[in-house]
């Protein structure tokens, strides 16, 4: 009605982080959804990046988590200076994640079974490995070993060894290699997790050296980056190429396991491979 006055009131948009766009299947989907489906697109199942905290709640039974060496503190042994200065670099991926490292470890359950779990996660710095990294996974390896425990070790790492501590990183390689030798060596069971992505001196060191390779379905795993090999040999290279569906058509990947059903396979693994 002409004489009638009405109210206006402001618009209401659309709260931040509500919503996330699947990179895979291009759907905009519920944040909550994809929560409870374990970080996977509820369209497409895509598998979106997952913390290490959240990795232990989807593979450990709850409250079994004992962390270990949470002491342990990067430095910076060269002074490395690239765009900010690498000590500067650290804290502030400290405290964007609340984690001193790429790496959390420690001891818990799976179904029951007792097992050592290492994790790496993409947060702090891409996951990448330096001294702190290698430390706590030789740890984890080595009392793993001592105490006859399946040792499980999930990598979320795609910036390999951590160039701000040049040989300091890439020596870390060739320590939980050593420290995995003597591990099989005792006939421990060692389950790799490959995650997206695992690339770099992680691929090339312990993240292949499992009696057992699982890997998420459409996961980036390899060395050098596609683009840098298509740049390299000047071929083209085959579809899919570099994930986890190629490498377990050319047999370096023993099976994908969706993320719901990880938890499951790897009870079943230690229960046909049972140690003791």
């Amino acid at each position: 009605m002409s004489g009638m006055s009405m109210t206006e009131r402001p618009k209401r948009g659309v709260p931040e982080g509500l919503w996330v766009r699947c990179p895979q299947c291009k759907a905009t989907v519920f944040k909550k959804e994809v929560a409870v489906r374990l970080n996977c697109c509820p369209e497409c199942e895509h598998h979106f990046p997952t913390s290490a905290h959240d990795r232990i709640v989807q593979l450990l039974d709850e409250g079994s988590f004992e962390e270990w060496d949470t002491d342990l503190r990067p430095v910076d042994p060269l002074g490395f200076v690239d765009r900010i200065p690498y000590h500067q670099r650290l804290v502030e991926e400290q405290t964007k994640t609340g984690m001193y490292d790429a790496a959390v470890t420690g001891k818990g359950f799976v179904r029951g079974r007792g097992v050592v779990l290492g994790i790496t996660d993409f947060a702090f710095m891409a996951g990448s490995m330096g001294s702190v990294v290698g430390e706590k996974l030789t740890r984890a390896v080595e009392r793993a070993t001592e105490a006859k425990m399946p040792l499980i070790i999930v990598s979320g790492s795609g910036g390999g060894a951590r160039m701000q501590e040049g040989i300091l990183s890439l020596m870390q390689m060739a320590k939980v290699s050593a420290a995995l030798a003597r591990y099989h060596q005792a006939g421990g069971l060692y389950v790799a997790i490959l995650t997206n992505p695992t690339m770099g001196g992680v691929a090339a060191s312990w993240a292949f050296q499992g009696d057992l390779t699982l890997a998420e379905p459409k996961a980036m795993i390899g060395f050098a980056g596609a683009r840098t090999i298509k740049n390299t040999i000047r071929l083209e290279l085959p579809e899919g190429f570099q994930t986890s569906e190629f490498l377990l058509k050319h047999g370096f990947v023993d099976r994908i396991v969706h993320r719901r059903d990880i938890r499951t396979e790897v009870a079943r693994i230690i229960d046909y491979c049972e140690i003791g």
